[in-house]
C-alpha cells in the first residue's frame, strides 16, 4: 500500500496506550454515588387532568359524507385534527377500516373511509379521546 508523499505510516503501537478508559481500570475503591430513593422519582403516566383521570377531551373533530367528484359513491371524511400526526392518524383509519369492513385512506389531514359509516367512525374516535360532531348535510 503506497501512502501520499510527505506522510509516514502510523507506526504499529499498543492499542492500549491510546485508550482513554486505561486509567479508569486502575483506580479502586471510588466512593459510590447518593442514594436516590425510589419515591422521588417521578413515575411516567399516561396525561391525565388535574382531577386525576385519563384526558379524554383531545378536540374535536368534524365527520362528513361527501359524494362530490366521486362517481356517486359516498365516503365518511373525518377532519380537523388538532395535535395529531400522520402516524396516528394512519393508525386511526387503519383501525376504521378493520371495524367497518371497507377501505380508506388519509388524504390531506383528513381520514376518508369508503361508504356510509358515520356512526362508527364516531364511536371509534371517541374511544379514542376525540369529540366527534357531525357536520354538513
Amino acid at each position: 500500500m503506497s501512502h501520499p508523499k510527505g506522510t509516514k505510516p502510523a507506526p504499529a503501537s499498543d492499542h492500549s496506550a491510546n485508550n482513554p478508559f486505561d486509567a479508569l481500570t486502575r483506580l479502586e475503591n471510588l466512593p459510590t454515588g447518593p442514594e436516590i430513593p425510589q419515591s422521588s422519582i417521578p413515575a411516567v403516566t399516561a396525561k391525565t387532568s388535574q382531577r386525576g383521570q385519563k384526558n379524554q377531551n383531545r378536540g374535536r373533530v368534524d365527520i362528513v359524507r361527501q359524494t362530490a367528484h366521486r362517481g356517486g359513491k359516498g365516503v365518511t371524511v373525518a377532519k380537523n385534527f388538532i395535535g395529531i400526526g400522520l402516524p396516528e392518524k394512519q393508525a386511526l383509519a387503519k383501525l376504521m377500516q378493520k371495524a367497518c369492513g371497507v377501505g380508506g385512506t388519509v388524504k390531506d389531514g383528513c381520514i376518508e373511509i369508503q361508504g356510509d359509516k358515520r356512526d362508527e367512525m364516531k364511536r371509534i374516535l371517541t374511544e379514542a379521546g376525540f369529540k366527534p360532531v357531525f357536520a354538513g348535510g
